[in-house]
């Protein structure tokens, strides 16, 4: 009998072991599906093919803890007179005309807490690469996360380019 009890615990403690494991893969997973957008936004023609800077669209990553959306005024400043005809540009043309900002569905999500703290501006300076993080955006039509962003993700990349891992670098 006690020999059932324990194999009967055994085989629980495994079967939980499985679920969980399953549950954060699909979590995990779900994470990395590339949200639809209000406009389909090709990373892939705009850094790939047209070779543009992550600096030219987000501006602010230099400056800021967020690399930020561009605004819609951005994006117009070469859509006024480049491919005005196509259905994707008609609905950024609406949102200028109506001055109104792109409604974008999140990609990358930190979860920073009032003790956490994050900079796109120290990472830039130090030389990281957006790619390092965010992956090969030239490839991607459609962005999806490809990092987890998360905390011991973080502190592994700190260790391999031997850059602080003092907890007070990101706790304060």
């Amino acid at each position: 009998m006690v020999k059932r009890v324990i194999s009967a615990a055994i085989f629980g403690y495994f079967a939980l072991f499985v679920v969980l494991i399953l549950l954060l893969g699909f979590r995990w997973n779900t994470q990395r599906k590339a949200p639809d957008q209000p406009i389909a936004f090709s990373h892939e023609v705009h850094v790939g093919k047209l070779n543009l800077e992550c600096l030219f669209c987000h501006d602010t990553a230099d400056k800021s803890t967020f690399a930020g959306v561009p605004p819609v005024s951005r994006c117009m400043e070469c859509h006024v007179a480049v491919k005005t005809e196509t259905p994707e540009i008609q609905k950024l043309t609406k949102y200028w005309n109506d001055k109104e900002p792109i409604p974008w569905n999140r990609v990358h999500r930190i979860r920073i807490r009032n003790h956490v703290y994050f900079s796109h501006e120290r990472h830039i300076k130090a030389d990281v690469k957006c790619e390092e993080c965010h992956g090969q955006l030239a490839a991607m039509a459609k962005v999806r996360a490809v990092s987890s962003l998360k905390m011991g993700w973080c502190v592994s990349c700190h260790e391999s380019k031997q850059a602080p891992t003092d907890c007070t670098i990101c706790h304060k």
